[in-house]
């Protein structure tokens, strides 16, 4: 796993989000951020993306100028020892450009990409041009990859994964897509697939790990691929010095995810797909 300068045990790592704004809080930045606050990193926020947004739909995107996302990166990243970067929503291929551009020129370690394509109301937030993009700049850079299984689909052209034999050689298919000649890893989550133990494969090229886990009955879905990406960024750091560190930071990942969605009944957030509850260990009583 690479590794930035440390914090010092002493100080919590930095690790940024780069994604869209969502004014309802329960995806992108706002979800990465409250992500890793209860996870104890210190959160950093690079706006990619602004959207009209509920728990309902989206009903408009605005996408910043690609020199102004390069300038916040630039500005961040020239005074702020990272850690690690979560990549989410993006919007455009300038905008996608902008984000591998300058990632790789800041040399950013344990990039956490997740591919958003569309929204869990529907929504798409990503256009083919930038699809491509995301291939063939930023898969390069990532350390992990998280996409879901219509995101898979998208990214291999073909169709979404229906069971977990096709998930398997999907992973292998997307593991295909990052550089052979060092640690890359990648997370297909198998929440699409029916049932009520839906799996996850975690995958480096040479180790196929099935994660299980009860499927949590609750609408308040929305933000879910967020949070478990953000998580799995500010919890790196923390499994650093642990024999199997992306394995134990992803597994503590979804730890937290199952128990944020088990909780999110608890907050009353619009009216469509709710968030999850971010901070169930911290509010209590």
């Amino acid at each position: 796993m690479p590794h930035p300068p440390s914090p010092g045990a002493a100080c919590p790592p930095n690790v940024v989000s780069i994604a869209g704004i969502d004014p309802s809080g329960g995806a992108g930045v706002l979800a990465d951020l409250k992500t890793f606050s209860a996870l104890g990193a210190y959160g950093c926020g690079i706006v990619a993306a602004l959207t009209a947004q509920n728990t309902r739909g989206v009903t408009g995107i605005h996408i910043p100028p690609a020199e102004f996302l390069r300038l916040q990166i630039d500005t961040l990243f020239a005074d702020v020892d990272i850690y690690a970067s979560k990549v989410g929503m993006l919007g455009s291929a300038a905008a996608v450009a902008a984000v591998a551009d300058r990632l790789a020129h800041w040399r950013a370690a344990n990039i956490v990409l997740d591919p958003v394509m569309v929204a869990k109301s529907g929504d798409t937030l990503l256009d083919r041009e930038a699809i491509a993009a995301l291939r063939e700049t930023l898969f390069p850079l990532a350390f992990i990859v998280t996409p879901n299984l219509p995101e898979a689909g998208v990214l291999l052209g073909a169709r979404a994964p229906e069971s977990l034999q096709e998930m398997r050689r999907a992973a292998e298919r997307l593991r295909g897509l990052l550089p052979h000649d060092t640690e890359r890893w990648v997370l297909l989550k198998g929440g699409h697939l029916p049932g009520d133990e839906p799996a996850d494969l975690l995958f480096d090229g040479e180790r196929m790990i099935e994660l299980g886990a009860r499927r949590i009955d609750t609408p308040n879905t929305h933000g879910t691929g967020c949070t478990l990406s953000s998580a799995i960024a500010a919890l790196l750091p923390r499994c650093a010095g642990r024999p199997d560190p992306v394995e134990a930071a992803v597994r503590a990942a979804r730890a937290y995810l199952l128990e944020a969605l088990a909780a999110a009944g608890s907050l009353a957030v619009g009216h469509g797909h709710g968030p999850v509850h971010h901070f169930h260990a911290l509010w209590r009583g």
